[in-house]
């Protein structure tokens, strides 16, 4: 499977999504030819602690989007589409003048031991991590992440999503950026809340001693939590 990643960015830290503006969006991306789900990432609106959070406060917005394969996906992204029509805004107050940038990535979902959410829940967290790369040795850092990360994960209480993103080569037409970060991947738990109560576990002691394990690679990564909408077109 294949995601589509359009972030939102504000230099200055002042910007806000209305939640109006958030519906609309999740309209026009439903409306999409063949994307099969889509979900929309907004900022807290109360801090939580996790042990990254000198990352910052994140993009005001972001996007992902589900295609079933690579062909759907650039289809969608081409001159006068909505996900151009987005790029610069689609006429929101509180999308335009943003930074955005985009990437198209290779899904690989991982399992884990629950992964519905308990009724009534609304709240929705989504954890975002992104490394800029490069890795000296992506192959290499490949293999090792993907062999030894999931399972690990996996063992933070109630995580009922794991997905790791890597990279490809694709076409489009858009007016924003692109960027080719080494990988992404995104944990999604029940609420903010929980998200802490497990980054706050024991789990996180065996994620940073895998860490320290990886093949060689610059640019760090950047952690972020994000509220989490999720758009299934046709349901």
């Amino acid at each position: 499977m294949i995601s589509l990643f359009m972030t939102f960015s504000d230099s200055a830290g002042e910007r806000r999504v209305h939640p109006d503006e958030v519906d609309a969006v999740a309209k026009l991306v439903g409306s999409i030819p063949d994307v099969t789900e889509a979900m929309l990432f907004t900022p807290l609106e109360q801090s939580v602690d996790h042990p990254y959070k000198a990352d910052g406060s994140g993009p005001v917005f972001a996007l992902q989007l589900r295609f079933p394969d690579l062909f759907a996906c650039e289809a969608a992204m081409n001159d006068g589409g909505i996900l151009a029509s987005l790029a610069t805004g689609a006429g929101l107050a509180g999308l335009t003048g943003l930074d955005v940038t985009h990437q198209v990535m290779l899904t690989r979902a991982f399992p884990v031991d629950v992964a519905e959410h308990p009724a009534g829940t609304t709240d929705t967290c989504s954890y975002l991590v992104h490394y800029p790369g490069p890795a000296e040795d992506m192959n290499a850092w490949n293999l090792h992440y993907l062999e030894h990360h999931p399972s690990i994960m996996r063992t933070f209480p109630d995580v009922r999503q794991i997905e790791i993103y890597t990279r490809i080569d694709w076409v489009d037409r858009l007016p924003s950026q692109r960027v080719e970060h080494m990988q992404r991947n995104k944990l999604v738990f029940d609420s903010p809340q929980a998200l802490a109560q497990a980054l706050g576990s024991d789990v996180i002691k065996h994620m940073r001693a895998d860490f320290v394990k990886f093949p060689p690679f610059a640019g760090g990564n950047k952690h972020f939590p994000m509220l989490t909408e999720v758009v299934r077109p046709g349901r």
